[in-house]
C-alpha cells in the first residue's frame, strides 16, 4: 500500500522533499522539507505538511517555505520552520518566531574530565539546582526595577556583564553580541513588563534545561580544538532557555494586533495563526522592535544563568572559574526574525528571515561570525533529549545557498507533553536516566515525564540529515551525565 504522501511530495534526493505550489491554491513558492523517508509518515500524520504549505502563502516569501528534520506542529508556522520574506514588499509574522522569543542555547567548555566530575556529579547537580531558579512561574534572584528592565531590553547581555554577571569575552561569542539593535521598550506592553520583571535569571520549565555533558565523539578535531574542545571525556555545560513569560506575552500581544492588521492590509491567509503585517508598516516595525526587546531579555537571562553556573562549579571543585577554564564556546538563538542579505536571482536582496525552532548556520568567512571562528564557520549547538546525546556542528556554504543560513535546532517532538504524561511516569523516567549514569533533578515528576526520550525524535537521525544535506557539518557529539529540568 503506498504511503499517503506519495504522489504529493516530489523526492529531490534522500534528504529533500518538495511540496509543489499546486498542492494548495495560493502557495507562492514550493515547500521544502529536509527529512529522511522514514520520518515522512509521522510528519504526515501530524499534518505538518499543511503548515509548511500555509507558510508559502505569506506575501513576499522567496524560494521556499522550509522545514528542518526536527519539524513538528507549532502555532501557525511549524516548529522547525524557516521562511524569508522580502523587506521591500513582504511581511513579518509573530508565528514565524514563536512565543518563546530567542529561546536559545549557550555552551561552556571546562578543563574538567568525566573522571574528575563523576565522583561529585550529585553534589554539582544539587548546587546548580539550588543556585539557578527553575520551574513553572519561577522567580529569579535578580530583582530589577522597571527602569532597569528597560535597560535590559535595550542593551542585552552587556547590561548583565557590566553589573558583574559574566565575563566580557562572553559577548564576543554570543550571536548578535547578545544585543539586537532597534529594540524599543515603548512597544512592549505593561503586562509583558510585569511578567518579565520577576523572571529574569530563571531557567523556566517545559523543555528548558541545564545539562552537564561529556564529549564522547569527535568528527573534526581541528574545528573542535578551535572551540576549546580538546579531547574525549572533556566536560561541557549546556544551557537552554529563552525569554520566559516576557517573550510569551509580547508574542501574545502582537498576534492579536497583527491579526487586525491582516484585515487592514487586505492580506489573504489560510490560517489566522499566520497573523502578519508588512515589514515596513507601523505594525510590522512595532513588532520587530518589541521582539528585539524580548531577544535582548533572553540573552541577559542566559548571561545570569551562566554566571551562577560558573559559581556553582567553582564552589563544588574548589577552584576559580579561570582554573576551571570555563570559557563560553557560543550562544545561538533559535526563535527569531532577522533582517539579512542574500543573493536572489543574481541580486542582493534584504530579507526578513524567520527561524522558528531553527538555528542560524553561517559559513566560514561570514562577517557576522566572531574572528576566532571566522576560519571554521559559526558554531551550531543542537541539543537532544536528556537521555541520549547532543551535537556541536558548524554552518556551511550549503546552508547559505539552500536554507537562508539555517539548520535544525534539536531533536523535535513526536509526542505532545500531555500524551507523554499520560503514557509515562516521571519516577520511571528518573530511574531509567539513573540506570544510564545520568543524575537528574527536576521541578516536578510530571516535567520529567513530558521530556522523556520517548517523546522526542532521535537527534542523531536529525543531525545526520542536516549533515548529509550539507546545511551544517558535525564536529562533536556529547552525552549527558547531569541534567536539571524546570
Amino acid at each position: 500500500m503506498p504511503a499517503p504522501w506519495q504522489g504529493i511530495l516530489r523526492k529531490i534526493d534522500d534528504y529533500r522533499w518538495e511540496i509543489p505550489p499546486s498542492y494548495k491554491q495560493g502557495m507562492s513558492v514550493p515547500g521544502l522539507i529536509f527529512a529522511s523517508e522514514s520520518m515522512l509518515s509521522h510528519i504526515w500524520e501530524e499534518q505538518v505538511f499543511q503548515q509548511v504549505a500555509n507558510v508559502a502563502f505569506l506575501p513576499g516569501i522567496v524560494r521556499y517555505s522550509l522545514a528542518m528534520p526536527d519539524i513538528h506542529w507549532g502555532y501557525g508556522f511549524p516548529i522547525g520552520g524557516v521562511a524569508a520574506t522580502r523587506v521591500k514588499d513582504g511581511v513579518v509574522s509573530p508565528g514565524g518566531v514563536g512565543f518563546d522569543i530567542n529561546c536559545g542555547v549557550r555552551l561552556v567548555r571546562t578543563n574538567l574530565t568525566e573522571d574528575e566530575v563523576r565522583p561529585k556529579i550529585e553534589q554539582l547537580v544539587s548546587e546548580l539546582f539550588v543556585n539557578i531558579p527553575s520551574g513553572l512561574g519561577s522567580e529569579g534572584k535578580m530583582r530589577v526595577s522597571e527602569k532597569e528592565l528597560g535597560e535590559v531590553m535595550i542593551r542585552g547581555s552587556r547590561w548583565a556583564i557590566e553589573k558583574g554577571y559574566g565575563q566580557a569575552e562572553d559577548i564576543i561569542v554570543t550571536e548578535e553580541s547578545g544585543c539586537m539593535k532597534g529594540a524599543n521598550p515603548d512597544k512592549v506592553s505593561g503586562k509583558a513588563k510585569k511578567r518579565g520583571i520577576p523572571q529574569l535569571g530563571t531557567l523556566g520549565s517545559g523543555n528548558h534545561f541545564l545539562e552537564v555533558e561529556v564529549v564522547d565523539e569527535l568528527y573534526d578535531r581541528d574545528a573542535a580544538r578551535a572551540m576549546g574542545i580538546e579531547d574525549l571525556g572533556q566536560v561541557l555545560l549546556l544551557i537552554h532557555t529563552g525569554s520566559r513569560g516576557f517573550g510569551h506575552q509580547i508574542c501574545t500581544d502582537y498576534v492579536g494586533l497583527l491579526g487586525e492588521a491582516v484585515k487592514r492590509y487586505g492580506i489573504s491567509l489560510p490560517d489566522r495563526q499566520l497573523a502578519c503585517a508588512p515589514i515596513n508598516s507601523p505594525e510590522g516595525q512595532d513588532y520587530l522592535q518589541a521582539m528585539s526587546c524580548a531577544a535582548n531579555y533572553a540573552w541577559t537571562n542566559r548571561q545570569f544563568i551562566v554566571h551562577w553556573a560558573r559559581e556553582s562549579f567553582a564552589k563544588v571543585f574548589g577552584k576559580s572559574q579561570q582554573e576551571l577554564g570555563m570559557r563560553q564556546i557560543y550562544d545561538v538563538c533559535h526563535n527569531i526574525a532577522k533582517i539579512e542579505e542574500y543573493t536572489i536571482d543574481g541580486k542582493k536582496v534584504s530579507l526578513c528571515v524567520h527561524r522558528k525552532g531553527a538555528t542560524r548556520a553561517f559559513p566560514a568567512g561570514h562577517p557576522d561570525i566572531p574572528d576566532i571562528y571566522r576560519s571554521i564557520g559559526q558554531p551550531v549547538l543542537i541539543p537532544g533529549d536528556m537521555g541520549r546525546c547532543s551535537y556541536i556542528a558548524l554552518g556551511t556554504e550549503g546552508a547559505m545557498r539552500e536554507s537562508f543560513g539555517s539548520t535544525c535546532h534539536g531533536a523535535g517532538r513526536v509526542q505532545s507533553r500531555s500524551a507523554a504524561k499520560r503514557s509515562l511516569r516521571g519516577a520511571d523516567v528518573a530511574r531509567a536516566l539513573e540506570a544510564k549514569g545520568i543524575t537528574v533533578k527536576a521541578g516536578s515528576m510530571a516535567s520529567l515525564a513530558e521530556e522523556a526520550s520517548e517523546a522526542y525524535k532521535d537527534v542523531t537521525e536529525v543531525v545526520d540529515i542536516t549533515h548529509k544535506a550539507g546545511i551544517s557539518r558535525k564536529v562533536a557529539r556529547t552525552k549527558p551525565i547531569g541534567v536539571i529540568k524546570g
